[in-house]
């Protein structure tokens, strides 16, 4: 008994990012990590070596292991960079161009060459068969089967290898799909099958349309390396769970995934705002600023009272920066949050007119930045913080990449702007990126209805710690955190994710005459369903149950969440729930409520296992003031001064410790920057904080 709660107690989070595989190994003695550069040709290779490295380096074997949980960017990149499979559409006919006619709006008014995003599915693989089903699920047109043949024919001779099924109002009445898709398999063994259905089943056909064919463009490439890894990870000795990280927050069995890998897309940032979440509950902060920058993308998260916001869907690869509408749309649970290209291999350059610019490209770990010595000539972020000073050559990714720092001097002077030296140009492109991120938090924070200020920022992933403190100076915040490993942040928050499973199903009912039998088999139904899924992985463990809606007022074009109380509702739940969507209307529009009628669309089930409790921590350290082992010239972009900063090593500082800014604290996957206008103490959690300090003489109590 006692070494299966030691076995229970070590676990393995790894992330796959854009730029760097973080490998995460918690065990009861404490917490290694590392960062490897991420191996495209064949992602897994990467995350096995770190796994094992980690074991190594802790004395374990691979059956010591009871827990593995894994993000990737697979799904991502694959739609990002448009290399899914050969996807073919099947679709109610007349409405084959419904991926192209999108909602008939656009993004920027005034562009008369405005770009749209191009479907994942060119015109001639979208094919159209009769059938028709009315909104309230009701059969008006019999499906043909023999058109449903011919379309597989065609698509089979056009080398198709997944299909996505999606057909109008199929939300009500899955029976024309689900025999479609029996007859596609019978013509076309090995294909791979995507029901709107099952993948998102819910009105609005683009959005519905647009997820389902995401899911099975990328389906094949995911399922085919989920079972790789799978396999590799059993015939190595792990005979324990292996969990995938949903974009929702929470984790998921790897035949759910390979089932829905759409709902893979934004696992790594997830993990992240869930780190973040549970440190927000740790030190009891009510509101935080999570700032992830990795190498390749800066992610902003606000995390209130403990709890990230939650989105029903989001949009991937946008054709024009933060303008929404001009990505595709995805109808699944988020996190909510906002992504941008500024992360530590964003690639620095001059625009049209001369100016230097930053991002969104990124020169990845392929070739990377120029300090890499692996083929990169662009300059980047990373570049300039290595000629600002910031970052130790020789102890980068613990030693594991040794950068040139006149690599980075000299393709930054490359640029050959204004005549400036690399470290005019290395303080601007610094300044630059900070700004980015400072800018897209604000307008984040006001499109939320709220704003940064009296936020504490929580810095993580490997260049968050770098720019935190001068982010937090733009945006008037007075406390940075930085938690421990915060360098493999993401991976760290995969392992504090609970077991869950969301369900979302489209039911029109107008509150005032809404038909409380259907509702509540439709959520009866969506909940077994979950707890089935969840099941697979957490049999036997306690579960929460968490009902919600999305309703409007009459006539309004989009609707909001509602809390619902998790229990069958009756007859005198019609005030229960006017009242809850009054509350959530005037919380999300700050203004009075409308005397119309409300009708609710869309009903959602989420059913996860319990969290532990989190303990919080006192300092009860020594209170010492820390001595600074050495002293490095680093370059203050704010004055563009250089200055002596402290170094200390993170791993000699204990709870209770002092320093005052100007500092640097080294540790194995990052480095953080102190400006002299913050000094820093190390909390009873072992975490970094850092405060403004009100005059120059303070130091922190």
């Amino acid at each position: 008994m006692a070494a299966e709660r030691d076995k229970a107690s070590v676990k393995i989070g790894a992330d796959i990012g854009g730029t760097f595989t973080d490998v995460v190994l918690e065990t009861p003695a404490g917490r290694h990590s590392t960062k490897l550069l991420t191996t495209y040709d064949a992602p897994e290779r990467a995350l096995l070596d770190g796994v094992l490295l980690l074991l190594d380096e802790a004395g374990l074997v691979p059956g010591d292991v009871g827990l593995i949980v894994h993000g990737t960017t697979l799904a991502t990149n694959a739609l990002i960079e448009r290399r899914g499979v050969t996807t073919g559409l099947l679709t109610t006919e007349g409405f084959r161009d419904v991926l192209e006619l999108g909602t008939e709006s656009r993004f920027d008014q005034y562009d008369i060459a405005m770009e749209k995003p191009v479907p994942l599915v060119p015109r001639r693989l979208r094919l159209g068969v009769p059938e028709r089903v009315a909104a309230d699920g009701v059969v008006l047109l019999p499906l043909d089967e023999d058109a449903v043949r011919e379309v597989a024919a065609t698509m089979r001779g056009a080398g198709v290898e997944s299909v996505a099924i999606a057909f109008l109002h199929s939300y009500a009445n899955p029976a024309h799909e689900r025999r479609a898709a029996e007859i596609v398999r019978a013509e076309m063994p090995g294909v791979s099958v995507s029901l709107s259905s099952e993948v998102s089943p819910e009105m609005r056909e683009y959005e519905r349309f647009s997820t389902t064919v995401a899911n099975a463009y990328v389906q094949p490439l995911v399922d085919h390396y989920l079972r790789r890894l799978d396999a590799r990870l059993r015939e190595l000795g792990f005979d324990c769970p292996f969990f995938l990280m949903l974009s929702s927050g929470g984790l998921t069995t790897v035949d759910t995934a390979a089932r829905f890998p759409v709902r893979l897309v934004e696992s790594g940032p997830a993990g992240g705002a869930i780190f973040a979440a549970s440190i927000a509950a740790e030190r009891g902060i009510a509101h935080m600023l999570a700032l992830d920058v990795g190498g390749t993308t800066a992610k902003i998260c606000l995390i209130d009272h403990g709890q990230p916001r939650t989105l029903p869907g989001f949009e991937v690869a946008r054709v024009h920066r933060f303008r929404k509408g001009s990505g595709l749309p995805l109808r699944i649970p988020v996190v909510e949050m906002v992504e941008i290209g500024a992360g530590g291999g964003s690639i620095a350059g001059l625009d049209s007119a001369g100016r230097l610019r930053v991002g969104p490209q990124s020169a990845g770990s392929e070739p990377g930045p120029a300090a890499y010595g692996r083929g990169g000539v662009n300059p980047t972020v990373t570049d300039a913080d290595i000629v600002l000073g910031r970052i130790d050559p020789s102890a980068f990714a613990g030693g594991k990449v040794t950068l040139s720092p006149e690599a980075a001097s000299l393709a930054l002077e490359n640029l050959h702007a204004w005549g400036a030296d690399a470290a005019t140009l290395a303080m601007g492109v610094s300044e630059i990126v900070d700004e980015t991120m400072a800018s897209a938090a604000r307008v984040h924070a006001v499109e939320q209805g709220t704003t940064t200020d009296g936020r504490t920022l929580i810095a993580f992933g490997g260049a968050a710690p770098l720019h935190a403190v001068r982010i937090a100076e733009k945006l008037g915040i007075d406390e940075v955190i930085v938690p421990r490993s915060a360098g493999v942040g993401s991976a760290v928050g995969f392992l504090r994710a609970p077991i869950s499973y969301e369900l979302a199903r489209s039911l029109p009912q107008r509150l005032d005459r809404i038909d409380f039998a259907a509702v509540n088999a439709l959520l009866q139904d969506m909940a077994g369903e979950a707890r089935a899924l969840v099941t697979q992985g957490a049999a036997g463990k306690p579960m929460i149950e968490q009902r919600s809606c999305l309703a409007r007022y009459v006539g309004q074009g989009y609707e909001i969440p509602v809390a619902l109380p998790p229990r069958a509702l009756t007859e005198d739940d019609h005030d229960v729930l006017l009242a809850a969507f009054e509350a959530a209307y005037r919380d999300q529009y700050g203004g009075v409520t409308i005397p119309l009628a409300v009708e609710i669309l869309t009903w959602r089930v989420v059913v996860r296992t319990e969290l532990p409790l989190v303990a919080a921590a006192s300092c009860t350290g020594r209170g010492r003031d820390g001595v600074a082992e050495t002293y490095r010239d680093v370059i203050d972009p704010a004055t563009g001064q250089t200055e002596k900063f402290g170094v200390y090593r993170r791993d000699s500082l204990v709870p209770g410790d002092r320093f005052p800014g100007p500092a640097l604290i080294v540790e194995r996957e990052t480095t953080t920057v102190v400006s002299p206008r913050f000094d820093g103490m190390i909390d009873g959690h072992g975490y970094i904080v850092l405060t403004r300090r009100a005059s120059k003489e303070a130091l922190v109590p």
